[in-house]
């Protein structure tokens, strides 16, 4: 079991992952490091290539597809805030485009 553990924690961290989705229903992806504008994103197991349209900071989220505004964002394939202005496929997903629900006790 160990052994098994450590291969495929030993195949994840030599591979040169730049973006994780956590869940097929997600609009969002998290990235695993720095990405530059105009960096072409290639996500062979969603069908997806993604131009990134500005930098963006390791760890932080970018739009999977479009989304409009007041539609859901989804990570984690939980709502985890709404669009306050349309989002294009590869752009920054942060406090200046979405408003959080996590955390208020006004939203069930």
């Amino acid at each position: 079991m160990c052994y098994l553990l450590y291969r495929m924690l030993g195949d994840w961290f030599t591979m040169e992952k730049k973006i994780i989705i956590l869940n097929v229903d997600d609009n969002v992806a998290t990235t695993l490091k720095d990405l530059l504008k105009d960096v072409i994103i290639d996500i062979e197991e969603y069908g997806l290539k993604i131009n990134i349209r500005e930098n963006i900071p390791f760890a932080h989220k970018f739009a999977i597809k479009d989304i409009e505004n007041g539609e859901t964002i989804i990570k984690y394939g939980e709502i985890i805030g709404i669009a306050v202005k349309n989002i294009n496929k590869g752009e920054h997903v942060h406090i200046h485009n979405t408003k959080s629900n996590r955390g208020r006790g006004d939203i069930t």
